[in-house]
């Protein structure tokens, strides 16, 4: 298993569909070499350099955490059964009230869906959220299967980066 990166007071939780199997050998997140998630964050402004997987607990410093709709490495997500869906649904939400991050980030429209078991969902943040009172924020799959070119997921992201940026400036 890998573990979560949670804590009180986070600007965004990010939330995965579940662990690779990269990931669950290593203990870190978005740890296969053609995943693109760090790359994106320091993109889109979201980090200040290029972190490596290795450093996910680092990302806590800068009120970022890290978890997954499934615990259950796999390879990918046509392995992960219903059954873990409506656990992990109800274990994510419990997640979500307890440490009432700014923005919960669903890094996938698939793990929005399965959270929010809404039809579908447009990119970036949502009207109505599951949880009031925490913005929820639809991103890119950072996996290396998406066919959108990286300037578009980055530009999603740095709606995000953005929107992080402008509330710490209200302070």
């Amino acid at each position: 298993m890998i573990p979560d990166h949670l804590d009180y007071g986070l600007s965004i939780l990010f939330i995965g569909f579940n662990p690779s199997i990269t990931s669950g050998e290593t203990g870190h997140h978005y740890a296969y070499k053609g995943n693109r998630f760090w790359r994106i964050l320091e993109r889109s402004g979201l980090t200040p350099r290029l972190y490596d997987a290795q450093e996910d607990g680092e990302l806590l410093k800068l009120g970022y955490g890290f978890t997954n709709i499934v615990a259950r490495p796999t390879r990918g997500m046509d392995d992960i059964t219903k059954e873990e869906y409506t656990e992990g649904r109800q274990i994510l939400r419990q997640k979500l009230e307890e440490y009432r991050p700014d923005i919960a980030c669903f890094v996938g429209k698939g793990v929005y869906t399965q959270y929010s078991q809404r039809a579908k969902a447009e990119w970036g943040f949502q009207d109505d959220p599951v949880v009031k009172e925490i913005h929820e924020f639809v991103a890119p799959s950072s996996s290396g299967l998406v066919r959108m070119s990286m300037d578009e997921i980055v530009a999603i992201y740095s709606q995000l980066s953005d929107f992080v940026s402008e509330k710490s400036r209200e302070g």
